[in-house]
């Protein structure tokens, strides 16, 4: 191996074969997510140290069941794997596969086989095929397949070792090429395949026959070549459909001969595994639907149970840090500043840290667990009646955490009516970025009471927020299903995981990770408006007879803030709001989490004795003495943020998607009308 060499392995295999695993596991947090040079699809990145102190680059490339691509994930997997990716050349390619279900998974290692590239087979799910009854013979397999096959356990760490060292010795020339083919792919289409290696210099037999069955879609092949091999197909009559029924046929055959000779099928007899018990119940066509609603329930009754002692805990004592350091500073325009505008604003910021790791920790526990998948699974029907399928639930409930890689996930949906249905609607998911907007105000408007004697009103309220707004993007699904005129037709195939103990590892580290990312990415931006704004708020016209001051320091009401919120005060008055809710909306378009830190920034920068933001908002009134904050405004104020489109990253990525500003400028109008008139209904029945 030549030392410092950046080698690149691609990581490949089905769909919860266990690659994320065993990318952690080589990786651990040597990591990094960019896209791949062209394309928005993810390229996640990793270094791996080897026994000898090299290091190589692993490339976790999208999951998929077969090298015939179908959607843009698909599309780079294949690119990366025929070596045609010029920005990314694999010297190595690393196969996961499902010893539990080995004939499906076999059909991808074989087509990968057959690319002649070098190539090890990491067999995960073992204890699992063991339960199934299945005996496997390691040694067997690697003889007819043609490539190191071993074991691995990423998830207990077993194994990596000797994967390390077959990767070295893959890496220092004795790279295994397999040595024949899996199948005859010349036999499949002889006159074609040998037209196509004459006009392009492709090595395998078997990348040629890809090349002609996704002509349209390759990137790497340029134009006048397409033109030259679309001409040779049609004298030799290459017909696509049949050639690649002929080979899957042809691997399957193979495959079970293989698997005749080296694994010892389970018992049909066997005692069902605990995953097919289980789903018995959590997949009924009624027992199912009432479970997953009383997941849900439980997860947002959750965060309020859990984050309340933590979340008191950091507004008391940031509150008295706050009376305390005022207390101890003279009265100056940097006092003002970092009491009001710096210190206000990281108030805003970290009171929400708990809700935000306890929503991100359960929503990990729910994946890590195999429960995620069956939600799609269940949600498929309803999906269908909207114009959907089951691929749409994942984007959407990733929606819930934030909406950019939601919208991002749904490039693994193939139709592209449903594709741009699910962009159009994720950004309606309840995303964390509402969370301290909805903790807020609830605790300022609902009672702190239980019903029942058990359940936490304002945990139902809350619950209630997340399934209203999910109803509505499926009926604005249903709606625009009615004017999109897409005839493709989609089948929703799916794997359902073995259901496992969560890695509680696992779990840690994403709530931490995801609270590092609001407090310094979303916290950023919070405490940079919270200072602007404490600007804004302090500082307006001052006019006297002589001279017209600009930068005078005022009350709220005369500050350039406050005459914006003045100005557009009569537009969002018929709603409930007044004019720091409307300097709150204009604020939020950088970020929802915005709107905190805007009221106290200008709550902070009035004289109130109060400290607390939820008693200075509790406190504040029209000028006819009435609340400002009562259930009617506060409902509103949380329907319009439901609902509203205020989130600039999220237009941005919806414009890189869909390659256009139209969709991005339709759903920023057809979501602020949305937001105004379910506010507007809203404030008039809880007026």
């Amino acid at each position: 191996m030549i030392k410092n060499q950046a080698y690149n392995i691609a990581l490949v295999g089905n769909p919860n074969a266990g690659k994320s695993s065993l990318f952690n596991a080589l990786t651990g947090l040597n990591q990094k997510v960019g896209n791949f040079p062209g394309v928005t699809v993810d390229k996640k990145t990793g270094k791996c140290k080897l026994s000898d102190g090299q290091s190589v680059n692993i490339i976790d490339l999208p999951g998929t069941y077969s090298l015939y691509p179908k959607s843009a994930d698909e599309y780079v997997t294949a690119d990366v794997l025929f070596d045609e990716d010029e920005a990314v050349k694999i010297d190595l390619i690393l196969i996961l596969a499902d010893a539990s279900n080995l004939k499906r998974n076999l059909l991808f290692c074989s087509q990968i086989i057959d690319l002649k590239r070098p190539v090890i087979v990491a067999l995960t799910m073992l204890d699992l095929a063991e339960k199934k009854g299945m005996k496997l013979d390691l040694n067997g397999l690697q003889r007819d397949l043609g490539v190191p096959v071993l074991p691995i356990n990423p998830r207990k760490n077993k194994g990596t070792k000797e994967l390390k060292k077959s990767i070295e010795k893959q890496l220092t020339g004795q790279k295994t090429i397999p040595p024949f083919d899996f199948i005859d792919n010349l036999a499949l289409a002889p006159k074609s395949i040998t037209a196509v290696k004459e006009i392009i210099d492709i090595p395998s037999d078997y990348a040629a026959l890809h090349i002609m069955a996704g002509l349209d879609h390759i990137q790497f092949v340029s134009s006048a070549d397409k033109d030259k091999i679309k001409e040779r197909l049609k004298e030799h009559s290459f017909n696509k459909t049949k050639i690649q029924a002929q080979e899957v046929i042809q691997r399957y055959k193979k495959i079970k001969t293989i698997m005749s000779k080296s694994v010892v099928e389970a018992d049909p007899l066997r005692k069902q595994l605990f995953s097919e018990q289980l789903d018995k119940y959590l997949l009924h066509p009624i027992g199912g639907y009432l479970i997953l609603f009383s997941v849900l329930f439980l997860l947002f009754q959750s965060i309020f149970w859990l984050s309340a002692f933590p979340t008191d805990w950091i507004d008391e004592n940031f509150t008295a840090v706050i009376s305390w350091v005022e207390g101890q500073l003279p009265t100056h325009f940097l006092s003002d500043l970092l009491v009001n505008g710096l210190l206000a604003g990281i108030n805003g910021i970290i009171v929400f840290i708990p809700q935000i790791m306890i929503l991100f920790g359960l929503i990990t526990l729910l994946e890590d667990s195999g429960y995620m998948a069956r939600i799609s699974f269940l949600s498929d029907r309803l999906m269908r009646r909207v114009g959907l399928n089951g691929k749409s639930v994942m984007p959407l409930m990733s929606g819930f955490a934030c909406a950019v890689p939601a919208i991002m996930a749904a490039r693994t949906i193939e139709n592209k009516k449903e594709k741009l249905l699910t962009i159009l609607i994720t950004p309606l998911m309840s995303c964390s970025a509402r969370l301290p907007v909805y903790t807020i105000l609830i605790g300022l408007v609902i009672p702190s009471k239980t019903v029942l004697g058990v359940f936490s009103l304002q945990g139902l309220v809350m619950m209630l927020l997340y399934l209203f707004s999910f109803f509505v993007a499926l009926l604005v699904a249903a709606l625009f299903n009615i004017f999109i005129k897409v005839k493709d037709k989609s089948i929703f195939l799916m794997e359902l995981p073995t259901y496992r103990a969560p890695r509680w590892g696992n779990v840690l580290n994403t709530m931490i990770q995801q609270a590092r990312v609001f407090v310094f990415e979303a916290g950023k931006v919070i405490l940079v408006i919270s200072v602007i704004l404490w600007g804004l708020s302090s500082y307006g016209v001052e006019k006297t007879e002589s001279q017209t001051d600009y930068f005078a320091k005022t009350s709220l009401t005369n500050s350039y803030a406050g005459s914006v919120g003045k100005f557009i005060e009569p537009a969002i008055k018929p709603i409930g709001f007044d004019w720091k809710i409307g300097i709150a909306l204009i604020t939020s378009f950088a970020a929802r989490e915005v709107f905190v830190g805007t009221m106290a920034t200008l709550y902070s920068v009035e004289d109130d004795n109060e400290k607390s933001l939820r008693a200075k908002m509790a406190k504040a009134k029209w000028s006819d003495g009435s609340k400002i904050y009562s259930t009617a405004t506060g409902i509103s104020l949380m329907i319009f943020y439901a609902f509203a489109m205020q989130c600039m990253s999220t237009l941005a990525i919806v414009k890189r998607e869909t390659n256009s500003w139209k969709i991005p400028a339709f759903q920023f109008l057809y979501m602020g009308a949305l937001a105004y008139i379910f506010s507007f209904i809203f404030y008039q029945l809880f007026s």
